[in-house]
């Protein structure tokens, strides 16, 4: 499930970072490493298996079906990119993990209709719940994505407090898969 966060995330995150972090460029000029990840964990270090292959009508599952839907929102994911970025490094939480957990829960937006879900339930990027949280700001501003984002790293947190000796990456996909799962409620 967390594979095509993932996937997403760095395709849109990565390839277009050049020259946004404060570091020498690599001996590559056309390779951008992957320099930053946040205070939460690094994605990279987390063992996903992909998309669920319980979901009904789905063509692909596991790491191929991650890497399908991550490509078809791949277009729509950029118009976003900026103000990912921006959250993700004041919240000192990884853009691609964000970004993941857009497309995973709305297609980069694209199955939305004016911020709301088909039910008219859940709001935003990243799908908050309106029974449970008051939605602040646009459905695609930065104001609602930090709200988003502040919301899942005290999750995070929680999980830190209460599995003291869980590693980072175990807090991290502990948290951004119930964060995901939370929304589908």
């Amino acid at each position: 499930m967390l594979v095509p966060v993932i996937f997403l995330g760095l395709a849109v995150l990565i390839v277009t970072s050049e020259g946004t972090y404060p570091y020498p460029p690599p001996m590559d000029p056309h390779f951008q490493p992957r320099l930053y990840h946040g205070c939460y964990g690094d994605i990279m270090s987390m063992d996903a298996p992909g998309a669920s292959c319980d979901i009904d009508r789905l063509i692909n599952c596991g790491i191929r079906g991650s890497e399908m839907f991550a490509e078809m929102d791949l277009v729509a994911m950029k118009k976003y990119q900026t103000i990912i970025k921006d959250v993700g490094q004041k919240q000192c939480v990884d853009p691609a993990l964000i970004a993941g957990i857009i497309s995973r829960e709305t297609h980069a937006g694209s199955v939305l209709r004016d911020g709301w879900d088909h039910q008219g339930l859940r709001f935003g990027l990243m799908q908050l719940d309106k029974h449970i949280y008051h939605p602040t700001g646009a459905w695609d501003s930065q104001e609602h994505l930090t709200q988003a984002v502040k919301i899942l790293t005290d999750k995070i947190k929680a999980i830190q407090r209460k599995f003291p000796t869980w590693t980072m990456s175990q807090h991290l996909k502990g948290k951004s898969g119930l964060f995901v799962e939370m929304s589908n409620e």
